[in-house]
């Protein structure tokens, strides 16, 4: 899910709750606050030698004692919209950070409106090799003298 389509469900539906439901079915808790949305840029060298960037929206979560709080999607859609200018385009792909027992950053899967709740199912982050091509031994007969990684 990017921003875009983020901001639409927001804005289509601002007097809605927010729910989070993590890729192993648990919940983040529902008075959870967004305490941060920004851009966070990677730029990074794949073991294939070749330069890559990626970008993504990060909004933080945070769960304080307030068992009361309940961040309505009008507001965050107001929140991010007061972000635009830091993450300067609307279709970035969009993640939550979330800490429970250790930070995990998980992204946006998909939304429906459920009741009086958009719900969001939040995706695992995978590690992978971006040079398969010319790191895996079976892609190209590598072998230890023939420079793979």
């Amino acid at each position: 899910m990017n921003v875009s389509s983020l901001l639409g469900i927001l804005s289509a539906n601002p007097q809605h709750g927010l729910a989070f439901i993590l890729p192993d079915g648990g919940r983040i808790p529902l008075h959870a606050h967004i305490t941060e949305v920004g851009r966070v840029d990677k730029s990074f060298l794949d073991c294939g030698g070749t330069l890559r960037k990626h970008s993504v929206c990060r909004l933080q979560s945070w769960v304080a004692d307030d068992l009361d709080h309940r961040l309505l999607a009008g507001k965050l859609a107001a929140i991010i919209q007061k972000a635009a200018a830091v993450l300067e385009i609307s279709d970035l792909d969009v993640d939550l950070e979330y800490e429970d027992g250790f930070v995990s950053q998980f992204p946006f899967e998909d939304a429906a409106v459920l009741g009086d709740h958009i719900v969001f199912r939040l995706a695992s982050r995978h590690t992978d090799c971006l040079a398969k091509d010319v790191c895996l031994p079976q892609a190209q007969g590598c072998n230890a003298t023939s420079g793979c990684c």
